[in-house]
Protein backbone atom coordinates (compact mmCIF):
# COMPACT_ATOMS: atom_id res chain seq x y z
CA UNK A 1 0.00 0.00 0.00
CA UNK A 2 1.27 3.44 -0.87
CA UNK A 3 2.43 5.33 2.19
CA UNK A 4 3.52 8.87 2.93
CA UNK A 5 7.12 7.61 3.00
CA UNK A 6 6.67 6.05 -0.47
CA UNK A 7 5.41 9.31 -1.92
CA UNK A 8 8.23 11.26 -0.30
CA UNK A 9 10.81 8.82 -1.73
CA UNK A 10 9.45 9.13 -5.27
CA UNK A 11 9.42 12.92 -4.96
CA UNK A 12 13.01 12.93 -3.72
CA UNK A 13 14.26 10.72 -6.58
CA UNK A 14 12.37 12.90 -9.08
CA UNK A 15 14.02 16.02 -7.69
CA UNK A 16 17.57 14.59 -7.56
CA UNK A 17 17.32 12.53 -10.79
CA UNK A 18 19.34 9.65 -9.38
CA UNK A 19 18.90 6.65 -7.09
CA UNK A 20 22.45 7.20 -5.87
CA UNK A 21 21.86 10.88 -4.99
CA UNK A 22 18.63 9.99 -3.20
CA UNK A 23 20.42 7.19 -1.32
CA UNK A 24 23.18 9.57 -0.21
CA UNK A 25 20.54 12.05 1.00
CA UNK A 26 18.85 9.32 3.04
CA UNK A 27 22.08 7.65 4.23
CA UNK A 28 21.13 4.43 2.45
CA UNK A 29 22.72 2.29 -0.23
CA UNK A 30 21.51 2.90 -3.82
CA UNK A 31 20.20 -0.66 -4.14
CA UNK A 32 17.77 -0.08 -1.25
CA UNK A 33 16.30 2.99 -2.96
CA UNK A 34 16.15 1.24 -6.33
CA UNK A 35 14.41 -1.75 -4.77
CA UNK A 36 11.87 0.43 -2.94
CA UNK A 37 11.01 2.33 -6.14
CA UNK A 38 10.61 -0.99 -8.03
CA UNK A 39 8.20 -2.24 -5.36
CA UNK A 40 6.06 0.89 -5.71
CA UNK A 41 6.01 0.54 -9.52
CA UNK A 42 5.01 -3.11 -9.19
CA UNK A 43 2.25 -2.21 -6.74
CA UNK A 44 0.60 0.30 -9.10
CA UNK A 45 1.68 -1.63 -12.23
CA UNK A 46 3.17 1.49 -13.83
CA UNK A 47 6.78 2.38 -14.65
CA UNK A 48 7.48 5.78 -13.10
CA UNK A 49 11.19 6.20 -13.94
CA UNK A 50 13.25 5.50 -17.03
CA UNK A 51 16.59 4.03 -15.94
CA UNK A 52 19.72 5.46 -17.58
CA UNK A 53 23.35 4.64 -16.95
CA UNK A 54 23.84 6.98 -13.99
CA UNK A 55 20.51 8.75 -13.68
CA UNK A 56 16.77 8.32 -13.91
CA UNK A 57 14.04 10.47 -15.46
CA UNK A 58 10.31 10.47 -15.08
CA UNK A 59 8.07 8.79 -17.60
CA UNK A 60 4.94 10.75 -18.64
CA UNK A 61 2.97 8.66 -16.13
CA UNK A 62 5.70 9.31 -13.57
CA UNK A 63 5.47 13.08 -14.07
CA UNK A 64 1.72 12.97 -13.48
CA UNK A 65 2.19 10.75 -10.43
CA UNK A 66 4.77 13.06 -8.86
CA UNK A 67 2.65 16.18 -9.35
CA UNK A 68 -0.36 14.52 -7.75
CA UNK A 69 1.77 12.99 -5.00
CA UNK A 70 3.07 16.43 -4.04
CA UNK A 71 -0.49 17.68 -3.62
CA UNK A 72 -1.31 14.64 -1.48
CA UNK A 73 1.75 15.27 0.69
CA UNK A 74 0.76 18.90 1.18
CA UNK A 75 -2.78 17.86 2.10
CA UNK A 76 -1.45 15.29 4.56
CA UNK A 77 0.76 17.92 6.21
CA UNK A 78 -2.19 20.30 6.56
CA UNK A 79 -4.33 17.47 7.93
CA UNK A 80 -1.74 16.70 10.60
CA UNK A 81 -1.39 20.37 11.58
CA UNK A 82 -5.15 20.95 11.73
CA UNK A 83 -5.69 17.77 13.76
CA UNK A 84 -3.16 18.95 16.33
CA UNK A 85 -4.83 22.37 16.41
CA UNK A 86 -8.27 20.86 16.89
CA UNK A 87 -6.91 18.74 19.74
CA UNK A 88 -5.73 22.01 21.31
CA UNK A 89 -9.13 23.70 20.92
CA UNK A 90 -8.75 25.27 17.45
CA UNK A 91 -11.90 25.77 15.38
CA UNK A 92 -11.89 27.04 11.76
CA UNK A 93 -14.61 29.64 12.31
CA UNK A 94 -16.00 31.85 15.07
CA UNK A 95 -19.54 33.14 14.63
CA UNK A 96 -20.68 36.35 16.36
CA UNK A 97 -24.21 37.74 16.47
CA UNK A 98 -24.54 41.50 16.93
CA UNK A 99 -27.80 42.91 18.21
CA UNK A 100 -28.78 46.13 16.45
CA UNK A 101 -28.37 48.08 19.70
CA UNK A 102 -24.57 47.93 19.50
CA UNK A 103 -22.55 50.43 17.51
CA UNK A 104 -22.11 49.02 14.01
CA UNK A 105 -19.21 51.39 13.29
CA UNK A 106 -17.05 49.47 15.77
CA UNK A 107 -17.41 46.16 13.98
CA UNK A 108 -14.77 46.90 11.35
CA UNK A 109 -12.13 47.52 14.04
CA UNK A 110 -12.88 44.20 15.73
CA UNK A 111 -12.63 42.36 12.41
CA UNK A 112 -9.36 44.14 11.55
CA UNK A 113 -7.74 43.27 14.88
CA UNK A 114 -9.01 39.68 14.82
CA UNK A 115 -7.68 38.98 11.32
CA UNK A 116 -4.36 40.58 12.20
CA UNK A 117 -4.05 38.15 15.13
CA UNK A 118 -5.40 34.96 13.53
CA UNK A 119 -4.43 33.76 10.07
CA UNK A 120 -6.30 30.45 10.24
CA UNK A 121 -9.71 31.36 11.71
CA UNK A 122 -12.60 33.02 9.89
CA UNK A 123 -15.17 35.30 11.50
CA UNK A 124 -18.84 34.86 10.64
CA UNK A 125 -20.83 38.00 11.47
CA UNK A 126 -24.60 37.88 11.97
CA UNK A 127 -26.98 40.73 12.69
CA UNK A 128 -29.94 39.86 14.89
CA UNK A 129 -32.70 41.66 16.79
CA UNK A 130 -34.14 40.88 20.20
CA UNK A 131 -35.00 37.17 20.67
CA UNK A 132 -33.26 36.37 17.39
CA UNK A 133 -29.99 36.82 19.27
CA UNK A 134 -30.92 34.12 21.78
CA UNK A 135 -32.27 31.80 19.11
CA UNK A 136 -29.01 32.16 17.20
CA UNK A 137 -27.07 31.15 20.32
CA UNK A 138 -29.28 28.21 21.24
CA UNK A 139 -29.46 26.84 17.71
CA UNK A 140 -25.68 27.03 17.33
CA UNK A 141 -25.77 29.56 14.51
CA UNK A 142 -23.44 31.72 16.59
CA UNK A 143 -20.89 31.11 19.33
CA UNK A 144 -21.10 34.58 20.87
CA UNK A 145 -23.63 37.40 20.97
CA UNK A 146 -22.89 41.06 21.61
CA UNK A 147 -25.68 43.26 22.91
CA UNK A 148 -28.17 40.57 23.94
CA UNK A 149 -31.13 42.11 25.76
CA UNK A 150 -33.97 40.86 27.99
CA UNK A 151 -32.37 37.48 28.61
CA UNK A 152 -34.52 34.39 28.19
CA UNK A 153 -34.00 31.60 30.75
CA UNK A 154 -32.66 29.12 28.22
CA UNK A 155 -30.31 27.16 30.45
CA UNK A 156 -27.38 25.42 28.83
CA UNK A 157 -23.72 26.33 28.69
CA UNK A 158 -24.06 30.09 28.32
CA UNK A 159 -21.96 32.62 30.22
CA UNK A 160 -22.44 36.37 30.27
CA UNK A 161 -20.71 39.69 30.87
CA UNK A 162 -22.92 42.65 31.62
CA UNK A 163 -22.84 45.63 29.28
CA UNK A 164 -24.95 47.68 31.68
CA UNK A 165 -28.45 49.00 31.13
CA UNK A 166 -30.04 50.22 27.92
CA UNK A 167 -32.02 53.44 28.41
CA UNK A 168 -34.91 54.21 26.08
CA UNK A 169 -36.32 57.52 24.91
CA UNK A 170 -39.51 58.29 23.02
CA UNK A 171 -38.92 60.39 19.91
CA UNK A 172 -40.87 62.19 17.21
CA UNK A 173 -39.92 64.36 14.26
CA UNK A 174 -39.55 68.11 14.74
CA UNK A 175 -42.68 68.82 12.69
CA UNK A 176 -44.75 65.92 14.02
CA UNK A 177 -48.13 66.88 15.59
CA UNK A 178 -47.00 65.39 18.91
CA UNK A 179 -43.96 67.66 19.01
CA UNK A 180 -46.10 70.57 20.16
CA UNK A 181 -47.48 68.77 23.22
CA UNK A 182 -46.06 70.15 26.46
CA UNK A 183 -47.53 67.48 28.75
CA UNK A 184 -46.61 63.80 29.14
CA UNK A 185 -48.16 61.84 26.30
CA UNK A 186 -50.80 59.33 27.28
CA UNK A 187 -51.40 56.15 25.30
CA UNK A 188 -54.55 57.66 23.78
CA UNK A 189 -52.46 60.44 22.22
CA UNK A 190 -50.06 57.94 20.68
CA UNK A 191 -52.56 55.48 19.17
CA UNK A 192 -53.43 57.49 16.01
CA UNK A 193 -49.82 57.37 14.80
CA UNK A 194 -47.93 54.33 13.50
CA UNK A 195 -45.26 52.92 15.81
CA UNK A 196 -41.87 52.28 14.24
CA UNK A 197 -40.43 49.07 15.62
CA UNK A 198 -37.70 46.59 14.80
CA UNK A 199 -38.55 43.16 13.43
CA UNK A 200 -37.56 40.39 15.83
CA UNK A 201 -35.32 38.05 13.82
CA UNK A 202 -36.38 34.98 15.81
CA UNK A 203 -38.21 32.27 13.87
CA UNK A 204 -38.95 29.91 16.75
CA UNK A 205 -39.22 32.08 19.85
CA UNK A 206 -42.15 34.37 20.45
CA UNK A 207 -41.35 37.72 18.85
CA UNK A 208 -40.73 40.54 21.29
CA UNK A 209 -42.93 43.59 20.72
CA UNK A 210 -42.43 45.90 23.66
CA UNK A 211 -42.81 49.24 21.91
CA UNK A 212 -46.28 48.91 20.36
CA UNK A 213 -49.58 49.66 22.02
CA UNK A 214 -52.58 47.36 21.56
CA UNK A 215 -54.47 48.30 18.37
CA UNK A 216 -51.62 50.59 17.23
CA UNK A 217 -50.44 50.22 13.64
CA UNK A 218 -46.81 49.25 13.15
CA UNK A 219 -44.06 50.02 10.70
CA UNK A 220 -41.57 47.17 11.03
CA UNK A 221 -37.97 47.79 9.98
CA UNK A 222 -34.81 45.64 10.04
CA UNK A 223 -32.57 47.95 12.08
CA UNK A 224 -32.34 51.21 14.00
CA UNK A 225 -30.89 53.09 11.02
CA UNK A 226 -34.12 52.58 9.11
CA UNK A 227 -36.13 53.40 12.23
CA UNK A 228 -34.31 56.72 12.68
CA UNK A 229 -34.91 57.62 9.04
CA UNK A 230 -38.66 57.06 9.50
CA UNK A 231 -38.72 59.01 12.76
CA UNK A 232 -36.97 61.97 11.16
CA UNK A 233 -39.35 61.87 8.19
CA UNK A 234 -42.31 62.06 10.55
CA UNK A 235 -43.73 58.77 9.27
CA UNK A 236 -43.93 57.16 12.68
CA UNK A 237 -43.26 57.54 16.39
CA UNK A 238 -41.65 55.31 18.96
CA UNK A 239 -38.74 54.30 21.12
CA UNK A 240 -35.02 54.46 20.46
CA UNK A 241 -32.08 53.34 22.58
CA UNK A 242 -30.86 56.58 24.11
CA UNK A 243 -27.26 56.13 22.97
CA UNK A 244 -28.47 55.95 19.34
CA UNK A 245 -30.94 58.80 19.69
CA UNK A 246 -28.99 61.42 21.61
CA UNK A 247 -26.97 62.69 18.65
CA UNK A 248 -30.15 63.38 16.65
CA UNK A 249 -31.82 64.94 19.68
CA UNK A 250 -28.84 67.26 20.22
CA UNK A 251 -28.83 68.27 16.56
CA UNK A 252 -32.54 69.06 16.69
CA UNK A 253 -33.63 66.55 14.04
CA UNK A 254 -35.56 64.52 16.61
CA UNK A 255 -37.45 65.61 19.70
CA UNK A 256 -37.62 63.54 22.85
CA UNK A 257 -41.04 63.46 24.46
CA UNK A 258 -42.12 62.46 27.95
CA UNK A 259 -44.77 59.75 28.05
CA UNK A 260 -47.10 58.61 30.80
CA UNK A 261 -45.95 54.99 30.49
CA UNK A 262 -42.18 54.97 29.85
CA UNK A 263 -40.24 51.86 28.92
CA UNK A 264 -38.12 50.38 31.72
CA UNK A 265 -34.39 50.08 31.21
CA UNK A 266 -33.22 46.84 29.60
CA UNK A 267 -30.31 44.63 30.63
CA UNK A 268 -27.67 44.31 27.93
CA UNK A 269 -24.99 41.63 27.87
CA UNK A 270 -22.24 39.81 26.05
CA UNK A 271 -23.19 36.12 25.94
CA UNK A 272 -21.13 33.16 24.75
CA UNK A 273 -21.36 29.39 24.55
CA UNK A 274 -18.84 28.01 27.02
CA UNK A 275 -18.70 24.72 25.11
CA UNK A 276 -17.23 26.54 22.11
CA UNK A 277 -14.00 27.52 23.85
CA UNK A 278 -11.05 27.97 21.52
CA UNK A 279 -7.94 30.16 21.40
CA UNK A 280 -9.89 32.58 19.17
CA UNK A 281 -12.79 32.73 21.63
CA UNK A 282 -10.45 33.30 24.57
CA UNK A 283 -8.65 36.07 22.69
CA UNK A 284 -11.92 37.75 21.76
CA UNK A 285 -13.26 37.66 25.32
CA UNK A 286 -10.08 39.31 26.53
CA UNK A 287 -10.20 41.83 23.66
CA UNK A 288 -13.78 42.85 24.47
CA UNK A 289 -12.88 43.44 28.11
CA UNK A 290 -15.02 44.04 31.18
CA UNK A 291 -18.41 45.72 31.60
CA UNK A 292 -16.97 49.23 31.56
CA UNK A 293 -14.96 48.63 28.38
CA UNK A 294 -17.85 46.85 26.67
CA UNK A 295 -20.23 49.68 27.37
CA UNK A 296 -17.76 52.42 26.52
CA UNK A 297 -16.81 50.87 23.18
CA UNK A 298 -20.08 49.38 21.96
CA UNK A 299 -22.81 51.50 23.57
CA UNK A 300 -21.72 54.97 24.64
CA UNK A 301 -21.94 57.63 21.95
CA UNK A 302 -18.68 59.29 22.99
CA UNK A 303 -16.60 56.08 22.58
CA UNK A 304 -13.23 56.61 21.02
Amino acid sequence: MLSEQSLELIDLVAQLGSFTAAANHLNKVPSAVSYAIKQIEDEIDVVLFERHHRSVSLTPAGSYFVEEARQVLKAMAVLKQDTVKVANGWRPTLSIAFDSVVRADRMAYLIRDFYAHFSDVELVIRKENFNGVWESLISGRCDMALGATASIPVGGPFLTKSMGKLHWCFVVAVDHPLAAFDVPLADEALLPYPAVCLTDTSWQFVAREFSVLPQQRRIQVPDWVQAINLFRAGLGIGWLPRHLAQGFIKSGSLIEKTVVNPLPDSDCALVWNNRCQSPAMQWLLQYLGDEQQLRHYWIDEHSA
